[in-house]
């Protein structure tokens, strides 16, 4: 039986992200990037979040609002398995999915209770892209959602290495300190899909107000511009 009950948006993520390409794989891997929860005008209520002050993180259930599709598959090819064997969607974090629904679990630095846009999670470790649309948060609670012991299955054999990552010095004072240690971290796990090795290719996205360029070589990661984006584009 079919609850056509839609799913009410009760908020967005603000992050430095305006695109996919980039964003690290999973939640929690670069815990220095930042983002902000801001919630829809009917859900600006501070009582809302009464006792979340208590709790260190949060999950986030969120749309992956960029790949809607009409039809799913029951496999798929996950980048990190070089994209050219399926397993079941099931077994994947995929977008591709029958309902377009995401989880991230993310640290809470901060709660603001009366700024202009009512109240504000301010969150590290996000892997969301800029205005992700967010249908729920709850708490994390660590004797029941932490699992020391459970299995990652293909995953664990995976994506484990981190690439040694080089910015010319002629780069660094490019973007603020900050900045430049969470891009460290984002180019280090490799936004490369795997199957794509090629030397000479020029890799680029944008992250915060800045356009990022960078080549890799072997198991190397050089950044080869670092840009600030003109409002006016």
């Amino acid at each position: 039986m079919k609850d056509n009950t839609p799913l009410e948006i009760i908020g967005f993520v603000k992050t430095d992200f305006p695109d996919k390409f980039g964003i690290p794989r999973q939640s929690g891997i670069v815990k220095s990037l930042k983002g902000k929860i801001i919630f829809q005008p009917e859900y600006r209520d501070s009582s809302a979040l009464r006792g979340l002050e208590g709790f260190s993180h949060l999950w986030i259930l969120w749309k992956f609002s960029k790949s809607v599709t009409k039809k799913w598959s029951p496999t798929v090819r996950p980048p990190r398995l070089g994209g050219n064997k399926r397993v079941g969607v099931f077994a994947t974090r995929s977008p591709f999915r029958p309902n377009p629904i995401g989880l991230s679990s993310v640290k809470i630095e901060n709660i603001i209770h009366n700024s202009p846009q009512g109240p504000i999670i301010e969150i590290s470790g996000a892997d969301l892209m800029d205005n992700t649309p967010i249908y729920d948060i709850k708490p994390y609670i660590p004797y029941t959602d932490s699992h020391p012991d459970a299995k990652g299955g293909f995953s664990d054999y995976v994506g484990g290495e981190k690439l040694e990552v080089f910015i010319p010095e002629s780069l660094k004072n490019e973007m603020p300190s900050e900045k430049l240690s969470a891009l460290r971290e984002i180019l280090a796990h490799d936004p490369r899909p795997a199957y794509q090795s090629d030397d000479d290719r020029e890799y680029g996205f944008d992250f915060s107000d800045y356009s990022i360029k960078f080549k890799v070589k072997a198991s190397q990661l050089t950044v080869i511009k670092i840009q600030k984006i003109s409002k006016d584009n």
